[in-house]
């Protein structure tokens, strides 16, 4: 017995640790849709972290208030006791204007050609483009209490706190922080 425990000993601490690790701090997801183009694109494989703080622009893996069944990846706009406004495609967060720089190149595109060449996979995308006034449309929103707003930065085809809602902190499993496929694009992704 001694035997089989220094030589597998150490091997079966390291495969526990992997578990707790597994279970409790660390889980993988995978991009749905094109909610997050371009900062993330659909089938690309995420590593979350489910112990963070949420704080403002973190991209977080949520369960949608709707469709508890379904988890989504969306980027934290408002927190709990925010004023949340979009005016003329600025974003203002209690009254002070915050720049969005993950925006930038389709927010050009969109100035370009309304995204048709963007959405050239999907007509229905193309006409929503088509129709639009500006990339992001504008709201005002109050955020509750314990709550958070949250949005794909595919402003124009997303389903997030606009059309489903506020999510609450316990439906947020994590915060992204590493994508690991395709290959040719590991990386930090909350940095």
């Amino acid at each position: 017995m001694k035997e089989f425990i220094k030589n597998w000993g150490i091997f079966f601490l390291l495969l526990a640790l992997f578990i707790i690790l597994r279970i409790f701090v660390i889980a993988p997801v995978s991009v749905n849709g094109h909610s997050m183009d371009p900062t993330l694109a659909d089938g690309q494989k995420l590593m979350t972290y489910q112990l963070s703080k949420i704080d403002r622009f973190d991209i977080v893996t949520t369960k949608e208030p709707d469709d508890l069944d379904k988890l989504a990846v969306k980027r934290v706009i408002g927190l709990p006791g925010d004023r949340v406004q979009m005016q003329d495609d600025e974003l203002l967060v209690n009254g002070k204007k915050l720049d969005e720089p993950y925006l930038t190149a389709y927010k050009q595109q969109f100035s370009k050609d309304k995204m048709q060449s963007t959405y050239a996979y999907n007509p229905a995308f193309q006409e929503i483009a088509n129709n639009a006034e500006t990339f992001t449309s504008d709201f005002v929103y109050e955020v509750p209490e314990g709550k958070y707003f949250v949005l794909g930065d595919n402003r124009l085809i997303s389903k997030d706190s606009r059309s489903f809602g506020f999510v609450n902190r316990s439906m947020i499993e994590g915060e992204v922080g590493f994508r690991y496929w395709p290959l040719s694009e590991v990386s930090l992704v909350n940095d």
